[in-house]
């Protein structure tokens, strides 16, 4: 556990499932104290429902996440020279990260979190793998951050 870095930017592949839920984990429990934004690869997907529905659980609401690429990032004024620290949650994020800052001296970890897109069979089962992803990404959060500073 480190202390808080002033800027953190979440990653995965669409920026629909984990990166949006490892952005509003982070805002909930640390509030303001940290800038945090997400990005995927590709934005070319809506946050994915159950997504939606396992972070409600927990009190963070993803349903006004809108997903955005490395590049829309960028345009919309947020450079990654500007982060402390980029978390990719994904292997094709993490080497798109390490191939766009590579001229930069910025912080980059990979946590492998499992991708729960397609996995199970029926409603419950799929709520249970995204609740798996989910719990691996707070787990990784408090572990990096330390506990909570809100619920």
């Amino acid at each position: 556990m480190t202390s808080l870095p002033h800027s953190v930017l979440f990653c995965c592949d669409h920026n629909a499932t984990r990166s949006p839920m490892a952005e509003g984990m982070m805002k909930k429990f640390y509030g303001r104290e940290v800038y945090v934004q997400s990005v995927g690869v590709k934005a070319d997907l809506d946050t994915d429902g159950f997504a939606i529905s396992v972070c409600a659980e927990i009190g963070v609401n993803l349903e006004r996440h809108q997903a955005r690429s490395f590049h829309e990032l960028r345009e919309m004024g947020d450079d990654l020279s500007g982060f402390d620290l980029i978390v990719a949650l994904s292997p094709a994020s993490y080497h798109q990260v390490l191939d766009l800052t590579r001229f930069y001296h910025i912080e980059v970890e990979h946590w492998m979190i499992m991708d729960p897109t397609g996995l199970g069979e029926g409603r419950e089962e799929r709520l249970h793998y995204y609740r798996q992803a989910r719990d691996q990404i707070r787990d990784h959060i408090i572990g990096r951050f330390g506990p909570p500073h809100r619920n």
